[in-house]
């Protein structure tokens, strides 16, 4: 390794390890590294400002811009209406089928923003049924971090697999004659959700004098607003399936939906249903979007200075000789770590260790899934790994006045993860991994 080298990796290291620490503003210090990267001559003004994704920045603005409406229109409370009845009144299913809409959501939605609709939906079914409120809110936040991966949409890994690879919607659903992201996470989640209700919820009982049922007020405020807002999310998303065909990239299309909706919105509603624009812009997390650019710029950095081709060079042997091993250290390695490091940046940096590996004749796809599923599942199992979770515990310590302790975090965390990890490592082995071994 040159000083370039040596100097890049210790600044990004640094820089993670202080984000891990929690004891400054990750924002801060992500953006402080970039300074550093750039006053130490590793790259230029210039070359950090283009090695931020800027469609994938556009991809998340524009997104939760129409999530931001979407959880204004009622739509969430009328589906925690329809949970509760298919439930039939049984607290430890209703648990399941709440987590279940929160991972189905996430794949369209931005985790926080999820975990932000449903926890106020679900604390009042829980005082209701008197059942505890810390593994219902943990497991909304599970759920919503879980399935963030299945599509092109929810999360950042996705679409920062999608800028390295050049992945397209339907790949996530069907790739090279195989199923693929989201067939096998759906087949994860649910299976894990079976086990989570088998060892823990389906002993939850009603409290004695809560009648097994809660009325709740599920009715739309503004029908007209719901269904712009509702057809607006649908056009956007069937516009980002079909992007190949309109030629365009995915950040314009999303962008595209979001101005046309708030247009919409604020030339045809009057009244009191419909949400300020610059509310909406005030709910945006600004800090995460700050994080993310800054975090694009600081692994653009170390590849400046050849650190992920050095990488690559390196793993290339593993990889090609045998990659049923390289895949499987790949995915358990990965699985501790992100569990206690932010599991984007963890991410992005190995997407782009994987390309290089292409480079060298090795097949990126099987490590490719295997780096995403294991990197989004194994970040459930502390608030380290992903901010999501962080949300949901935040809002746990508010309700119930108290802290959460590691321990009690961990006893719901540890099986979820444990779980969810294996089925998928099985899963991703028996489709993608073994064809290409």
């Amino acid at each position: 390794m040159d000083t370039s080298m040596l100097l890049a990796g210790l600044i990004f290291l640094v820089t993670i390890a202080l984000v891990v620490s929690g004891k400054l503003e990750p924002t801060i210090v992500a953006l402080l590294g970039v300074a550093v990267m750039t006053w130490s001559g590793i790259m230029t003004e210039q070359e950090a400002f283009l090695y931020v994704d800027w469609n994938v920045i556009t991809i998340l603005l524009s997104i939760w811009i129409i999530a931001g409406y979407f959880g204004k229109t009622g739509v969430p409370e009328w589906l925690a209406g329809q949970a509760l009845r298919a439930s039939g009144g049984h607290p430890g299913l209703l648990v399941i089928i709440v987590s279940a809409l929160a991972g189905v959501l996430s794949m369209f939605i931005d985790n926080v923003v999820v975990i932000l609709m449903m926890a106020p939906v679900a604390i009042p079914l829980v005082r209701h049924f008197g059942i505890p409120l810390v593994p219902v809110i943990l497991m909304i936040g599970f759920s919503a971090n879980f399935m963030g991966t299945a599509l092109l949409l929810g999360d950042l890994p996705p679409q920062m697999l999608h800028s390295v690879s050049g992945a397209e919607f339907f790949d996530f659903i069907w790739m090279a004659g195989r199923p693929s992201s989201f067939p096998i996470l759906m087949v994860t989640f649910l299976l894990t959700l079976g086990f989570m209700y088998w060892v823990a919820f389906r002993r939850y009982r009603p409290r004695p004098g809560s009648g097994g049922a809660l009325a709740l007020d599920t009715t739309i405020p503004d029908a007209a607003f719901a269904a712009v807002v509702c057809g607006f999310f649908v056009a956007t998303v069937v516009g980002m399936a079909f992007r190949e065909l309109l030629d365009v990239r995915l950040g314009f299309i999303a962008l595209s939906g979001a101005v046309a909706l708030v247009v919409t919105i604020e030339l045809g509603f009057r009244g009191r249903h419909k949400p300020e624009f610059e509310s909406i812009l005030q709910e945006l997390d600004w800090r995460a979007i700050l994080f993310y650019i800054a975090l694009f710029a600081l692994v653009g950095g170390i590849e400046k200075a050849g650190i992920l081709e050095s990488l690559a060079h390196r793993l290339t042997p593993l990889f090609a000789q045998n990659l049923v091993l390289g895949a499987t250290l790949l995915y358990w390695v990965t699985v501790p770590i992100v569990g206690i490091v932010e599991h984007d940046a963890y991410i992005l940096t190995f997407l782009y260790t994987v390309r290089d590996l292409r480079d060298q004749g090795v097949e990126p796809w099987p490590l490719w899934w295997m780096l995403v599923w294991s990197g989004t599942l194994g970040s459930n199992l502390t608030v380290a790994g992903a901010p999501a979770l962080f949300v949901a515990q935040n809002i746990c310590e508010r309700e119930e006045k108290r802290k959460v302790p590691l321990r009690e975090f961990l006893a719901w965390s540890v099986p979820f993860t444990v779980v969810a990890c294996l089925v998928c490592y099985v899963l991703g082995l028996l489709v993608w991994v073994l064809p290409y071994a």
